[in-house]
């Protein structure tokens, strides 16, 4: 882990300790409306004076609020959230990628809807291999695919060390792949395989998974 990615932690973790007081998250929640004066949020507390100052020097001190002075009385102040104050607040990481490649048994079914899917919510590119490849993409497979409008690649199933390079982002997306490979993956997806059970409602229900998890890594990984 470089500087930045530890000075990032550093600072979200400071954001969730000062957010740790029950107050100072009613505070937020006032500010994500509208900006307030000190007075006007104790008046909502119903806290001293001394007490919303410390919480707001507290808040402020992280970067969730900040305070700008009043153009009609100088002497008032209003309290606002910052632009990032609630940026880092939900736990994630961020990663790098030339090329996403994802990886399971027979590269037939999960690894190819996979790649297929990636490609339409990222433009970083996809690829997929498989650690001992089918002759054929699965006919659930290509079926789900045509169910979901989504396009397979025409052609057939590819070894994952004939198809991965130290440069790749490399996805499991089942066990069998995984536990053979080790930890030579940057993530793992544990999908059923709907190939093994072979009904329309097994393909379905692991595309609609490996579309929800891609839907959540897309937006977390940069091209490189």
């Amino acid at each position: 882990m470089n500087i930045e990615q530890i000075t990032d932690v550093d600072a979200r973790a400071a954001k969730h300790a000062a957010l740790g007081d029950a107050s100072r998250l009613r505070i937020v929640d006032l500010l994500t409306l509208g900006d307030l004066s000190p007075t006007e949020i104790r008046v909502a507390l119903g806290l001293p004076a001394n007490l919303i100052t410390h919480h707001l020097n507290a808040l402020e001190a992280v970067g969730i609020v900040a305070r700008s002075r009043s153009e009609a009385d100088k002497r008032r102040s209003y309290v606002h959230l910052t632009d990032t104050a609630l940026h880092g607040l939900t736990p994630g990481r961020v990663e790098r990628a030339n090329r996403v490649v994802f990886v399971c048994t027979a590269n037939s079914a999960r690894s190819q809807l996979a790649a297929a899917l990636w490609s339409a919510h990222s433009s970083i590119p996809a690829s997929s291999g498989g650690t001992h490849p089918a002759e054929r993409i699965d006919p659930g497979a290509m079926a789900a695919a045509d169910r979901h409008s989504l396009d397979l690649p025409d052609e057939p199933p590819r070894a994952h060390d004939a198809v991965v390079t130290d440069s790749d982002f490399v996805v499991t997306v089942c066990d069998n792949a995984h536990e053979e490979l080790g930890v030579t993956g940057h993530l793992h997806w544990s999908i059923p395989d709907p190939v093994r059970i072979g009904s329309v409602d097994a393909f379905d229900t692991a595309y609609d998974e490996l579309e929800r998890r891609i839907i959540q890594l897309a937006p977390r990984l940069a091209a490189s």
